[in-house]
């Protein structure tokens, strides 16, 4: 079984095991009570977490708690000060050294996707079954799916309504592979306004394993009252993981919505807190 299809498989595993933890936190069910629960012994599902996030599962899922992002977040907002005091604009630099930014000009946003040729295709990453989308400019997509991959790739037909799709599943593992197992630097093509790319610039600022609130992103854009607007242009994020919209959170430290999943947020950002 290759690698990431592999950790595809665990992710499942982790998901279920922390949705069952929030379920039961007053309770705090100890790792045997938690290993049932996902129909492992407890010495097997240690085993797939050391393998999945290098660390052990308690000190994984211990992430993944409200107190503990509400710790994060105060430590975050510290970063955000410094990086205002700074004058790291949204456009000036990013803590994601390895992604090239590209946003599409007025006109490709206008001619949605006329003359241009996307690659698309279905496999697998650390945090579950993924499609991506490739142009010549960088990646125009990547969405996590869990069932039926029908609405991923309808919201990229949606997009680009004038392109030219054409299907490659061995490219997308490979290209997936190139992100999630090679950590190889790769150019994002993103398809937004002009509001919504500077918020997704905003939030490829806020450095792994931190996170940041709505508030915080439309303050450093320069739009302190227009925090709903930041919130759709979160959640109107069509590339997933690579602008990491999973690491704005709300006011009040809870997840928040996630286009793919709460508990697939989660789980990406405690797998960043144990990689940093």
């Amino acid at each position: 079984m290759k690698k990431l299809e592999e950790k595809s498989r665990y992710y499942e595993d982790i998901k279920k095991a922390i949705e069952y933890l929030d379920e039961n936190y007053l309770y705090q069910p100890k790792l045997g009570e938690v290993a049932a629960h996902v129909g492992m012994s407890k010495y097997h599902f240690s085993r797939i977490f050391k393998e999945y996030a290098g660390i052990s599962a308690l000190q994984f899922l211990q992430a993944t708690t409200f107190s503990y992002a509400k710790k994060k977040l105060q430590t975050s907002k510290s970063i955000l000060d410094s990086s205002i005091d700074l004058g790291l604009s949204s456009s000036s630099r990013v803590h994601e050294l390895f992604i090239n930014f590209i946003g599409v000009t007025p006109k490709e946003y206008k001619n949605m996707g006329e003359n241009l040729e996307i690659t698309y295709g279905f496999g697998f990453s650390t945090f579950g079954k993924t499609m991506i989308a490739s142009t010549k400019k960088g990646i125009c997509a990547l969405e996590f799916y869990d069932e039926s991959y029908d609405e991923v790739f309808n919201r990229l037909k949606l997009s680009w309504k004038r392109a030219k799709f054409i299907k490659d599943d061995k490219k997308a593992q490979e290209l997936l592979d190139k992100i999630f197992i090679n950590k190889e630097k790769v150019s994002l093509y993103a398809k937004g306004t002009n509001f919504q790319i500077n918020v997704w610039k905003a939030i490829l600022n806020i450095p792994k394993s931190q996170v940041l609130t709505y508030t915080d992103i439309a303050t450093f854009i320069g739009k302190p009252k227009a925090v709903r607007a930041v919130a759709s242009a979160v959640g109107a994020n069509h590339i997933g993981f690579l602008i990491p919209c999973h690491r704005v959170i709300s006011k009040s430290a809870a997840m928040g919505g996630y286009r793919w999943e709460v508990g697939r947020k989660k789980v990406i950002l405690s797998f960043e807190e144990m990689e940093k």
